[in-house]
């Protein structure tokens, strides 16, 4: 006997689509990412860092940030940016982190362009 299942909405299933064509190091402090759609971002490197919402930095129940002021090193930077599936990267860390995954919609949303700002 054969099961089939239904699936019912009102909401149109939708794929995340936007992700990076190119990523590269600009300089020491800034991280530069080519997207899909054209837009190219620029991030600082260490608010990159600052952005990682895994478990140890983020508290999982309150969303409070679990890291102290101040320590993550100013010179922090990426040493190694690899894929995760098709929805985001992992980023290790200079500072010894590389538990987070960023996923591409988050790390488009920490962009700080005139461009992006508009869109908030």
């Amino acid at each position: 006997m054969e099961n089939h299942v239904s699936v019912v909405t009102d909401h149109p299933i939708v794929i995340n689509t936007l992700r990076p064509t190119g990523i590269r190091q600009i300089g020491e402090n800034v991280l530069g990412i080519t997207w899909n759609d054209g837009h190219e971002s620029r991030y600082p490197v260490k608010a990159l860092r600052e952005a990682c919402e895994c478990a140890v930095c983020i508290d999982e129940w309150s969303g409070e940030k679990r890291i102290e002021p101040g320590a993550i090193p100013e010179d922090v930077h990426p040493l190694e940016i690899n894929p995760v599936g098709l929805y985001g990267i992992r980023i290790d860390w200079s500072d010894g982190h590389n538990s987070g995954i960023y996923t591409f919609p988050h790390i488009r949303s920490l962009c700080a362009c005139l461009t992006c700002s508009g869109c908030k």
